[in-house]
């Protein structure tokens, strides 16, 4: 098995020295996170009031570093362009993000032509995993505005002599399947869900086992159903990529292994944290994701709280490298819902019982109230004519599967109305899937 070629990639931007890679990587990350607090304090209005108790020498070393105040995404909405770091006129790319459910004032994040250019050299080396020179990838992600993160993945595999084709999120099944089939063993990048749609609701098997050599799942959860669901029926690789707009679009990718995501170590310095206290927590336990941008020009962010929940993997990856590993993230933390006895139910764990039910595209959840029980009401997009098949699965799929089974066998949950969605499945896949709440709503 080959190491991840990140590995190389980032030992090249370190200055060397004594010591193992991860001991070079460890004086790497601590001179730049010193370098990044005093960068951020002395050119941004926000973090010059935001760090100002922290005196001249706030980190000596990472003990000191865990006691710098978080920023979080009401900073990004409320602050604005009080968190640039450089003239308006470097920006090369403003994002605006409106989250699910928000009222407020969005999210915009600032990129310079700089930090552009890191997350395209990440994305040229982390596909080399995927794809080799000579082959092709459609991009099936919002890529026709410039800059955007099928325009950055396209122009960096240009780089790597890898031919991409930029289709944009599927709104037409049978179209991409068509193009799909114009290219002999392409890899395809998209989103869980509407990959899924493209080889399970392909009934006339226009697509044959064997002509598509990889996947690459992005910008959602990746349901571990999904991912075995592509492999049975195309007999491909399926690895999956880690990152937000905050983390400059690219933020981790899995090895061959396929069991963690190699974090873009040069640019990022990854914390987990107790979700309630803020305390770091020690790796291998669960909390969640925050993270500290080291080479960010435009708009550095110094312990973002993503809202994300994944752990810090402890045993060495199958591929050799020392690189650390960021576990499978489960969804964000805002949107777990709240049951009887303190337990929480995550969108992961439905995800995990439903998408094996053979027949089922995607579908959507939320939590009512009656009678005293919380009510689990699902809509569903399945293949047509598969609709009462895949209704009548849906039970005991949630019974017998490990990650729901208890909330029903302990009748914390009551399965509620099941409905069929004729809407577009697809999105903009912008907006992540969760459990809507409506529990006290009339």
């Amino acid at each position: 098995m080959k190491r991840t070629p990140l590995e190389a990639w980032i030992a090249g931007k370190l200055p060397g020295g004594a010591g193992t890679l991860t001991e070079q990587l460890e004086r790497y990350q601590l001179r730049k996170l010193r370098e990044t607090v005093a960068y951020a304090r002395d050119n941004s209005p926000f973090y010059r009031h935001h760090l100002s108790p922290l005196g001249d020498n706030p980190v000596t070393d990472l003990r000191d570093f865990a006691s710098i105040p978080f920023t979080t995404a009401s900073d990004l909405r409320r602050e604005g362009t009080r968190m640039l770091c450089t003239s308006q006129d470097e920006i090369e790319r403003v994002v605006t993000l409106q989250s699910s459910g928000t009222t407020g004032p969005p999210k915009r994040l600032f990129f310079t032509g700089e930090d552009l250019e890191t997350t395209i050299d990440f994305f040229a080396h982390g596909m080399a995993t995927l794809v080799e020179p000579g082959r092709t990838v459609i991009i099936f992600l919002p890529g026709t505005v410039r800059d955007s993160v099928g325009d950055l993945l396209a122009r960096a595999l240009d780089r790597t002599n890898v031919k991409p084709v930029i289709w944009g999120p599927v709104h037409d099944a049978a179209a991409a399947r068509t193009e799909i089939l114009k290219h002999r063993n392409p890899c395809l990048v998209g989103i869980p869900t509407q990959i899924l749609a493209l080889a399970r609701g392909d009934l006339a098997g226009s697509i044959p086992r064997g002509w598509v050599e990889s996947v690459l799942l992005s910008t959602d959860y990746v349901s571990g159903a999904i991912e075995e669901e592509l492999k049975r029926l195309w007999g491909c690789r399926v690895l999956t990529h880690y990152g937000m707009t905050e983390t400059g679009l690219g933020g981790g990718v899995e090895c061959e292994a396929g069991e963690g995501y190699h974090l873009r170590e040069s640019d990022l310095y990854t914390e987990i944290i107790d979700p309630v206290t803020g305390v770091p927590l020690p790796d291998g336990e669960e909390g969640e994701v925050v993270f500290t941008t080291l080479t960010r020009r435009g708009m550095p962010l110094v312990r973002y709280r993503t809202g994300d929940r994944a752990r810090l993997v402890t045993v060495p990856c199958p591929c050799g490298t020392p690189l650390k590993r960021l576990g499978r993230v489960q969804g964000r933390i805002e949107t777990e819902v709240l049951l009887k006895e303190g337990r929480r139910l995550r969108m992961s764990a439905l995800d995990e019982a439903l998408f094996p039910i053979p027949g089922l595209l995607n579908f959507a959840a939320e939590v009512v109230s009656r009678e005293g029980s919380d009510h689990l009401h699902l809509n569903l997009h399945t293949v047509a004519g598969e609709e009462e098949t895949v209704a009548r699965g849906i039970l005991p799929a949630l019974i017998t599967a490990d990650t729901t089974g208890a909330f029903f066998r302990d009748k914390l949950l009551v399965l509620g109305n099941i409905t069929f969605s004729p809407a577009e499945w697809s999105g903009t896949g912008v907006a992540k899937r969760q459990i809507l709440d409506r529990r006290g709503l009339k």
